[in-house]
């Protein structure tokens, strides 16, 4: 493991109380919404409408949907005060476009990365989207139906990212 790896590995990126199953949103401002408020209730951000404010001018600039129905909305902000990420698995027959080509999404998720971690919010975005292109992982987070298997999906891909 590298040494600057190792600084957030001891932070636990999400929790069973950051992800939302049978989630349904109005469109992908309400679905980040949900998930924000989550790691606000959660003390991982200390201002939820100035972090979503950040995250929907994001989302702006560019669609952060991937292949196989993800959302992948992220923000670097001076109110995160962790690493973390939230987690919205849809209801069944519900999704949200998050501008993908290939349609719409059902299994979002939420990174939030402090302003200042600029290579740790590279490294977990391009960790996350490497494991969500397999369609064995986003298959095993949609069947999960557990928020502690979830969880535990999420933190062991990004233990072992470097490898």
């Amino acid at each position: 493991m590298t040494e600057r790896s190792l600084e957030y590995h001891d932070t636990i990126l999400t929790t069973p109380e950051l992800v939302v199953l049978e989630m349904v949103a109005a469109d992908k401002e309400d679905a980040a919404s949900q998930l924000a408020t989550k790691l606000f209730e959660a003390g991982r951000i200390s201002d939820l409408d100035g972090f979503l404010a950040q995250v929907n001018s994001r989302e702006h600039q560019m669609a952060t949907g991937l292949p196989g129905g993800v959302g992948l909305p992220h923000a670097r902000s001076d109110y995160v005060t962790q690493t973390s990420i939230a987690v919205g698995v849809t209801k069944y027959g519900h999704s949200l476009d998050f501008g993908a080509v290939d349609g719409p999404a059902t299994l979002i998720l939420l990174i939030a990365t402090p302003s200042q971690s600029f290579s740790e919010h590279l490294e977990v975005l391009a960790t996350l989207a490497r494991s969500l292109f397999k369609e064995n992982f986003r298959e095993s987070l949609r069947r999960a139906h557990d928020t502690e298997v979830i969880a535990e999906l999420i933190n062991s891909t990004l233990v072992f990212f470097d490898h």
